[in-house]
């Protein structure tokens, strides 16, 4: 078998190749700074990550099942414990022997049934030194939180204009009057970081947020009642009666409500946002309808004069390296199966384009090893492969929403609903490993046959 090639050394990457080589796929992977970690190793050039970031979904929802996290690990940890965890997590496994790092993908192209795929050395005495090999196949798993989603502003600004992805330290905030625009957790945690260093602190939405609070009764919110499984709809509406309880009404802050139910779109994981805008550290404004210089006005008919205005508008999916008619893309996202397998190509699979509440990335594992049971039974002929390959090429429009009826958003065009995504992955691994331990039977029976 040729080998296939994996992008991106970050958790998605990482644990593809090691689903890759459990099975005994060979594989190559590229990463394009000089070590593991992706978005969480700050100093990577394609890390969005900011000196106060922390996971906001607890550890053991979130950490690969076959690699816990330490004692001493933070509940939510700092950006740079992951870091550690990732290294760690890759020199347990042998990972860092199968990646070439300081490399970046800079084409990939079909060559009959195979890829050719062009790589660039990026530092180094080989810096700008290119290279064009064939592989079996290609795994993409370069991240979704990278290419910034430049919203466009009614009018120029005078000021000093930013977006989340370029904020790293709150001292850019010093005795400036900021206007934040958007309030997902990243924006949440910037307009709490800018409190304490900025002269305002203001923050535009332009729709309602549900906020949830990181602890309850002492436990990280996620893990609490989450060994009982409830229908869809008492879970949402449980949780926001929790929210309720917990922190109040968004309108009780001065934010608008939000329209939609709990979990059509992802809720806001911090509280101390609420208890800054209670003590009017932070003030909330509504949208922005127009900008002249320095002066920002609002829907509601009020404005502001402001210094700086820090985008907190998400990320676009952006895979530069090859073409999009390639990931069958449409709208928002590439049209897949569970948001991974083309419906006609058989070697070609965009790992962790996928966000679920609660998904962690021990689901975007059992995603790998789905795709890495897939590649491994179709090359041994097995039924259960081709009953795969006819199920994805007939269901990949369909989207494992659960009945969610998430909001028509970019940021939102990959949201699956986890119970339905992980059942389906399921169904899938445990068909493909049956052929997988009829085979490895019958190969053992034939050795011992033979001697």
């Amino acid at each position: 078998m040729k080998p296939y090639a994996v992008i991106g050394a970050g958790p998605m990457g990482l644990c593809s190749v090691r689903n890759l080589v459990k099975y005994g796929i060979p594989c190559v992977g590229f990463e394009i700074h000089s070590d593991v970690g992706g978005l969480w190793d700050i100093d990577s050039p394609t890390s969005t990550m900011y000196e106060s970031a922390h996971l906001i979904s607890s550890k053991k929802m979130t950490e690969f099942a076959e690699f816990p996290m330490g004692e001493e690990v933070a509940q939510f940890p700092h950006h740079s414990e992951l870091r550690d965890y990732f290294r760690a997590y890759a020199r347990e496994f042998g990972l860092y022997e199968r990646y070439e790092f300081n490399t970046e993908v800079v084409h990939c192209e079909r060559d009959g049934d195979d890829w050719r795929i062009t790589t660039r050395v990026v530092s180094g005495s080989r810096a700008g030194e290119e290279q064009t090999r064939t592989f079996g196949g290609l795994l993409i798993a370069n991240g979704t939180l990278h290419h910034p989603n430049m919203a466009e502003l009614p009018g120029e600004f005078a000021g000093e204009l930013l977006h989340s992805c370029d904020y790293r330290d709150p001292a850019i905030f010093e005795g400036k009057r900021v206007l934040l625009v958007g309030c997902g957790n990243s924006g949440a945690d910037i307009a709490v970081d800018a409190v304490h260093r900025a002269r305002s602190v203001d923050i535009s939405l332009r729709r309602g947020y549900y906020f949830l609070p990181k602890f309850i009764g002492g436990k990280p919110t996620d893990a609490v009642g989450g060994k009982v499984k409830l229908p869809r709809f008492i879970q949402q509406r449980i949780s926001a009666a929790l929210s309720r309880f917990m922190l109040g009404r968004p309108s009780q802050y001065g934010l608008p409500e939000p329209d939609y139910k709990m979990f059509e779109s992802h809720p806001v994981i911090n509280s101390l946002i609420l208890h800054h805008i209670g003590h009017g550290d932070i003030r909330p404004q509504g949208d922005v309808v127009s900008i002249d210089g320095n002066e920002v006005t609002f829907k509601d008919g009020r404005s502001g004069e402001y210094d700086m205005i820090l985008l907190a508008t998400g990320y676009k999916l952006n895979y530069p390296f090859i073409g999009s008619a390639e990931l069958n893309w449409t709208g928002y996202a590439p049209r897949l199966y569970l948001n991974v397998f083309h419906p006609e190509t058989d070697n070609l699979f965009l790992m962790g384009m996928v966000e679920a509440a609660g998904l962690g990335w021990e689901g975007r594992n059992e995603q790998a090893e789905l795709v890495a049971l897939y590649i491994s039974q179709l090359a041994s002929g097995a039924d259960s492969a081709r009953r795969f390959q006819a199920t994805k090429h007939e269901r990949a429009s369909q989207r494992a929403d659960g009945g969610m009826k998430y909001l028509e958003l970019e940021r939102m065009a990959y949201y699956v609903h986890k119970d339905t995504y992980l059942k389906a992955l399921r169904s899938h691994s445990a068909d493909l490993r049956k052929d997988l331990a009829t085979r490895d039977t019958a190969q053992l029976i034939s050795s011992a046959g033979a001697a």
